[in-house]
Parts: structure tokens; C-alpha cells; sequence
């Protein structure tokens, strides 16, 4: 079956957001590519990108999913690019972890749930991190 991985555009502060990210989850990148890495041609096409913003970086989280990203740039936006319309769902191996990530998630961000035992049977947060990225962090403990 194909596998499905989150991709996440930022305005100018993507490798920031991704030391942050990387702090949260642990791990190493298995890329970090910057602009001035792209042919003279290629790069043609992207006029606002500066020589060290990042143009693709990818970093594993499991065996299973890659948490990736870039910084394109839009002139328009500042730095501050809100995202909208998602929320990145994390399913912790127990609460230990549930409330170590929504911490860090939620650091410098805002919380919008807290995380705690929900009526569903799930203990379950909702945060928006610093960077503006929505967080679901979850354990169902199904004993």
C-alpha cells in the first residue's frame, strides 16, 4: 500500500521550525538540501529563495513516516505564515510520550485542548505549535 507522509511549506523559517521539530521527536535528517544547491536553471524559477533557505529537508519520525518540508517563499507573506485547513495527528505509544510531545509541541504555541482523558476513551490534546502547525496528540490505551 502507498504511504502518506505530511509535507509543510513554510515562508522563510522552515529549518527553524525543523531543529524544532527534530528537538520534539528525536532523530537525524536523512536530507537538508538548500537553494544554492539547485542549477542555475532551476533556480531561475524560484527569484525570492536566498542561497540558505531550505529547499527540501525530510526527517523520519518512524519506519513509517517522514515528516518533510520547505521554504517557499512568497514575497507577499511574512515569515509568520499561518497554516490552516490541518492538523497533524499523533498517535504517542503511552502517556508518558502523549504528554512529553504535546509540551513540546505546545511550548512558545498555544493550547487549544488540554491534553487529558476524553469520553471517547482516548487521552487527547490539540495544539497550535510556534510556528503556527496544528497538533492532535493521542494514546488510546486498548487494554
Amino acid at each position: 500500500m502507498a504511504t502518506i507522509n505530511v509535507y509543510l511549506q513554510f515562508n522563510g523559517n522552515c529549518e527553524r521550525a525543523f531543529d524544532f521539530y527534530k528537538s520534539v521527536f528525536g532523530g537525524e535528517y536523512q536530507f537538508k538540501g538548500r537553494y544554492k544547491e539547485l542549477s542555475e536553471t532551476a533556480r531561475q524559477n524560484i527569484p525570492h529563495a536566498t542561497d540558505e533557505q531550505i529547499m527540501h529537508i525530510a526527517l523520519p519520525i518512524s519506519k513509517e513516516t517522514i515528516l518533510m518540508g520547505a521554504d517557499v517563499v512568497d514575497p507577499e507573506k511574512d515569515s509568520t505564515h499561518s497554516h490552516s485547513g490541518f492538523s497533524l495527528f499523533v498517535n504517542a505509544d503511552d502517556k508518558k510520550e502523549a504528554d512529553r510531545l504535546f509540551a513540546a509541541l505546545s511550548d512558545e504555541g498555544k493550547v487549544i485542548v488540554s491534553i487529558t482523558d476524553q469520553f471517547w476513551g482516548s487521552y487527547y490534546g490539540l495544539c497550535t505549535d510556534k510556528f503556527g502547525i496544528s497538533w492532535k496528540i493521542s494514546f488510546t490505551n486498548e487494554n
